[in-house]
């Protein structure tokens, strides 16, 4: 595994609404399956769960809600992360496999 770090920027997405940044944690592992359905987030494990986290507006993140749904997956928490659009905006980082 190897990590990137992206600029963070605050974006709209292209219907206008403002985007955050939010963690879903999902109760267990998640499989190739998982994988590949969540490639456009950051994944990190914990041991015990799977973090997953990206920049999503309001339609985004019911998508990828439905996304565990459609899998499967236990939902353990989602949390709106502070905003990244302050003076004190760190880069995003990313785990690609490698």
């Amino acid at each position: 595994m190897y990590i990137v770090r992206a600029p963070v920027a605050c974006v709209r997405s292209e219907a206008g609404m403002r985007t955050h940044r939010y963690q879903i944690t999902i109760n267990g592992g998640l499989g190739e399956a998982g994988r590949e359905a969540f490639a456009d987030f950051g994944i990190e494990s914990d041991g015990a769960n799977i973090v997953l986290t990206g920049d999503m507006d309001q339609a985004a993140l019911h998508g990828a809600l439905a996304r565990i749904q459609a899998l499967g997956l236990d939902l353990a928490e989602v949390r709106r992360l502070a905003d990244s659009c302050g003076p004190d905006a760190q880069p995003a980082t990313r785990r690609r496999p490698g």
